[in-house]
């Protein structure tokens, strides 16, 4: 079972509970996103095993006790196979993040302080490997093309996917996960501002 360190809203300290309690009690927990983008204004998403979408290179919950770059390095090992250094990660934000949903006939209380980092892998080329069952593959696309498609200046762009090799694909606003009352903008837009603008400067 996995547990969490809760807190309120204003993040004072609750105590340690489980996964399934915090979500049943609506209780506020860490959590990490990771996003990769390269020195060619690349940014990689990975994609869900369970709807085929295409997300945050990595993410998930801060365990209980865990600082929050130990999990940064455990979620990018677990999810895309690779092996990377805390210590050049750039902290974006912290995001207020709250959604409920019914999950396997109860009400799931997410409510989340998401602690968003961007990573430069600059020009090296990694072996990532997908074992977790969580993700199957990884998209490299231009940060400028995502940006024009959120925007709707076009319907479509190109991707490079890797699952065994690489291969290239073209891909549409409905292939990236969003939740309801998101915008694919709001989610993602202002993550890919920033990536754009540190490549640039």
């Amino acid at each position: 079972m996995e547990y969490l360190d809760a807190f309120d809203e204003d993040k004072n300290y609750l105590g340690v509970f489980s996964k399934e309690e915090v979500h049943e009690k609506g209780l506020w927990h860490n959590t990490v996103h990771c996003w990769l983008y390269d020195n060619n204004l690349n940014v990689y998403f990975q994609i869900r095993s369970n709807n085929g979408k295409f997300y945050t290179t990595a993410s998930g919950h801060v365990q209980a006790g865990e600082d929050i770059k130990d999990a940064f390095t455990r979620e990018i090992k677990e999810e895309i196979g690779i092996d990377l250094s805390w210590g050049e990660a750039e902290l974006l934000k912290i995001v207020k993040w709250m959604m409920d949903k019914e999950k396997n006939g109860k009400l799931n209380k997410d409510r989340a302080f998401a602690n968003v980092y961007i990573f430069n892998i600059k020009d090296k080329n990694y072996d990532f490997k997908f074992v977790d069952g969580e993700v199957v593959g990884i998209g490299k696309m231009k940060v400028t093309d995502v940006l024009d498609l959120f925007s709707k200046k076009v319907d479509i762009i190109d991707c490079d996917v890797y699952k065994n090799s690489w291969e290239k694909i073209k891909v549409r606003r409905e292939d990236f996960l969003l939740m309801p009352n998101e915008t694919l903008e709001e989610k993602y837009g202002y993550i890919l501002e920033e990536i754009k603008g540190a490549v640039m400067k």
